[in-house]
């Protein structure tokens, strides 16, 4: 598969306010996104992510390393290279809230480069593919956290570039709408052969949608591999444990100082063995109390508990 976009070890640093110190927000980040691809791109709050994101749009210049878009340098050819990506920035800042959706797409495709004689038709295209035609009228401001966001995607498509990279696209939106969305973006991918960079703190929808994700912390990269070799990887060690009667505050207290617990109710807990043995220590606590034990099943890990098992011990192998 053909690379896209190619990151080569940037390097971005800063000189914190009133101080002489200097803060790395990302040191030799590298990776690859290659063309029809579906990539989450994560991290925590304050990791690099984002940085990481604004050199990939021309909106930073790195102190070290480069940006391919379609092999073009994003800082000695920056015109040519931004020509293939455009973004959807978190809050649908790239919105007339002033402005119906009709008249926003009109005005976008106007200053996107589409040529006066086509822009009914491109509208038209994008008010079906998005099913915004009974909103058309309506003021933005005035949408729907949901339809504003589908309108943000819609207008990102009239760039026609080759590279959508979407910040929290799901973020604030009900059930029903985020998995619209999701549908839609499977569709440009898949149908349309464009390739989507998203970043988000949703879990399920990098589970869901993404094919491979890259995980930045603390200024680095420290995951890049297909979601579901990750979900494989950590599949095993999840399990959850149902008790008819209270744990002693020793048990709690042992069992939390031994395994990741990552949910607890009164009866219920769910925990993250390292090793398969480690399910006789398990057993051996609650044994203490002649704690009896309803159920004690494998269960199917989710990629919020992978990520954090990532982020928090690096844990890859």
């Amino acid at each position: 598969m053909e690379s896209i976009i190619s990151v080569n070890a940037i390097h971005k640093a800063y000189k914190k306010r009133k101080s002489k110190q200097i803060f790395t927000a990302v040191s030799n980040v590298s990776f690859s996104v290659m063309k029809g691809e579906i990539v989450g791109l994560l991290g925590p709050n304050g990791a690099g992510k984002t940085t990481t994101i604004k050199t990939i749009c021309g909106l930073l210049v790195p102190d070290q390393g480069t940006v391919t878009i379609n092999g073009f340098d994003s800082v000695r050819d920056r015109k040519k290279a931004l020509r293939h990506i455009s973004a959807v920035l978190e809050g649908n800042r790239n919105l007339y809230w002033r402005l119906t959706v009709f008249e926003n797409l009109v005005y976008f495709a106007g200053n996107r480069g589409v040529p006066k004689k086509e822009i009914a038709k491109k509208v038209e295209e994008l008010l079906t593919l998005f099913q915004l035609h009974d909103k058309q009228d309506e003021l933005v401001n005035n949408l729907s956290r949901g339809m504003q966001q589908k309108l943000a995607v819609s207008v990102a498509m009239l760039a026609d570039t080759d590279v959508v990279l979407l910040d929290e696209p799901t973020l604030g939106l009900d059930v029903e709408t985020g998995y619209e969305v999701r549908n839609l973006l499977r569709h440009i991918a898949h149908e349309q052969g464009k390739t989507i960079i998203i970043s988000t703190h949703d879990m399920p929808v990098v589970q869901d949608l993404c094919e491979r994700t890259i995980i930045i912390n603390e200024g680095e990269v420290i995951a890049n591999e297909r979601v579901d070799q990750l979900l494989r990887l950590f599949a095993t060690s999840a399990y959850r444990v149902e008790v008819k009667a209270s744990l002693t505050d020793e048990q709690q207290a042992m069992l939390a100082s031994r395994f990741p617990i990552h949910h607890w109710e009164a009866d219920t807990l769910e925990v993250n063995l390292d090793q398969e043995q480690d399910i006789y220590k398990l057993m051996a606590i609650l044994k203490q109390n002649e704690t009896p034990i309803e159920t004690i099943n494998r269960t199917g890990i989710n990629f919020e508990q992978v990520f954090r098992k990532l982020v928090n011990e690096g844990v890859t192998s």
